[in-house]
């Protein structure tokens, strides 16, 4: 049976690191939403507007989606390498995973605010392969768009050294 890996967290929790250092050598495929994001756009609030960051992410949402649905119909095992802030986002890509076959992971990272600071102000001085530079007001924001996953059978994953 495949397996759909749900990742859940915040911007800098580590989810693309664990992604790519834990499952993709594994033989997992890893489907990057921000990455694609940034390919085509740049980077968030310096290329373009932060306000304009979900109508610019829409369709790669949409693209994303029908990849991860017609990988698990293939019998891969994929990795949804992308924050799921929302609980309705969450049961949302469960049903496309189960409802093509797949067992659903979905993994958790919990880290607390000075750490993710800690992570994003180092982040923030790469100018490569990161979609979003993230000021401590951009987290703040990010966090009243956050539902931590409760009773979601919802394993979590401590935070992993970036």
């Amino acid at each position: 049976m495949t397996t759909a890996f749900l990742l859940v967290g915040l911007t800098g929790s580590g989810k693309t690191t664990y992604a790519s250092r834990v499952l993709e050598p594994a033989g997992v495929v890893r489907l990057s939403v921000d990455e694609r994001v940034f390919a085509v756009h740049g980077r968030y609030g310096v290329d373009y507007p932060e306000d304009t960051y979900f109508e610019r992410e829409a369709p790669i949402v949409a693209e994303v989606r029908a990849e991860f649905t017609a990988l698990l119909a293939a019998g891969r095992d994929v990795v949804l390498d992308h924050g799921l802030w929302r609980r309705t986002e969450r049961d949302t890509w469960r049903g496309l995973a189960s409802a093509a076959g797949a067992t659903v992971r979905l993994l958790y990272f919990p880290v607390p605010r000075a750490e993710l600071l800690r992570r994003l102000a180092a982040r923030n001085t790469e100018t490569h392969a990161n979609a979003l530079l993230v000021t401590p007001e951009a987290l703040d924001a990010f966090y009243t768009r956050f539902d931590p996953p409760t009773d979601e059978g919802e394993e979590i994953i401590l935070p992993y050294a970036c």
